[in-house]
């Protein structure tokens, strides 16, 4: 027989508070019915969880081990529950979406803003991930739409064209390359750069077009956001690298200046992908439309868009 949900959320408790006591108050249960409960999940699964002192408890090398599934289990639990309730509000069109970074920091905001003001009974669940993974979320139907940029490798699903990002290099406004209202990749091969981590499609983006231009990349630092970046350039440690127009927002306020590439290659797509068996769901195929006409969106859309920033 499983455990009861009930249950294991009170050993979580304890656990997280060390003490049996404060995890039946939060339950709203009495100790006396919490030792119960504890003593069944423990002859449940016949093994000690917690152990008993008179300073409150401590987790077992098997609580241990039960602890994080334990915890998974209460999310989906949680997330399940979440989901039944748009259904029972009307909401049933829960889709999950998975997005890069750029298009995060650039045009996602304000096109989900506008959606979800035409399409009220539509909820869209948004995380953030690698290009690289959200393929292969949405390959294991893990996600409905993701949104990647392109050369990503899609096989199996179905592509359509989203928005298109720059890249840019932001430096000190004292630097010398700031004179210049535009420059190219090879103007900044010289400098200490600052970059995503390796895992990015954008660093590996750059390091490949430093290989064809003959050229070292000198990446000094690397870390895992773009207003890292940003920071990290205003301290004097080089120059960074990411979109133009993450650069921009996040340059605000910090005595940077932001210049684009002039390179070709520095345009870079941005592909909505979806399982081709999920494309035709009416929920999914709204997404999909809306955001493929984000450019020709009525004036009241547009309306909306600016105010929701």
């Amino acid at each position: 027989m499983l455990p009861d949900i009930d249950s294991l959320a009170l050993f979580v408790r304890a656990a997280e508070l060390r003490s049996l006591t404060k995890a039946a108050e939060a339950s709203h249960i009495g100790l006396a019915a919490a030792s119960r409960r504890m003593a069944l999940l423990e002859h449940r699964f016949r093994t000690t969880l917690l152990e008993r002192s008179s300073r409150g408890v401590e987790v077992t090398a098997a609580g241990a081990s039960l602890l994080p599934h334990a915890r998974a289990l209460l999310v989906e639990l949680n997330q399940m529950q979440a989901e039944m309730r748009d259904h029972a509000n009307g909401r049933k069109g829960a889709l999950r979406l998975l997005a890069n970074t750029s298009v995060i920091t650039d045009t996602l905001p304000n096109d989900l803003a506008a959606f979800a003001h035409h399409n009220p009974e539509v909820k869209v669940i948004m995380q953030e991930r690698w290009s690289e993974e959200i393929v292969s979320a949405v390959q294991a139907a893990e996600a409905d739409v993701g949104i990647v940029v392109e050369g990503a490798a899609v096989e199996g699903l179905e592509t359509r064209h989203y928005c298109q990002d720059r890249l840019a290099v932001v430096m000190p406004n004292h630097h010398a390359l700031a004179a210049f209202e535009t420059l190219s990749f090879n103007d900044v091969l010289d400098d200490e750069l600052i970059t995503l981590e390796g895992g990015s499609s954008m660093t590996r983006l750059l390091a490949s077009q430093a290989v064809i231009a003959q050229r070292t990349l000198q990446l000094r630092i690397q870390v895992r956001s773009f207003e890292s970046i940003c920071h990290m350039v205003q301290a004097g440690l080089g120059l960074g690298l990411l979109p133009e127009q993450a650069a921009s927002v996040f340059a605000k306020g910090l005595d940077l200046t932001v210049r684009p590439f002039s390179d070709a290659w520095a345009e870079r797509q941005m592909l909505l992908c979806v399982r081709k068996d999920r494309a035709a769901m009416p929920s999914v195929a709204k997404l999909l439309d809306f955001l493929c006409n984000r450019g020709h969106l009525p004036e009241t859309d547009a309306v909306t868009q600016g105010s929701a920033s």
